[in-house]
């Protein structure tokens, strides 16, 4: 699937695609459940999340 077959299907630029693939940009959750069910995947097997490593205080 191309980024912009995948923008379409997601109702987002192509540009936005670039953007997650290279970690600029933090999806939706409504962004990430779409592409999660497009590649028949869970959020989780398509997104790392990271923690915060610096504390609030």
């Amino acid at each position: 699937m191309t980024q912009e077959e995948l923008a379409v299907l997601c109702t987002v630029t192509r540009q936005t695609i670039i953007s997650l693939e290279n970690g600029r940009y933090n999806p939706s959750i409504f962004l990430a459940h779409k592409i999660a069910q497009i590649f028949h995947l869970t959020i989780e097997e398509v997104f790392l999340f990271e923690e915060d490593i610096h504390e609030v205080r």
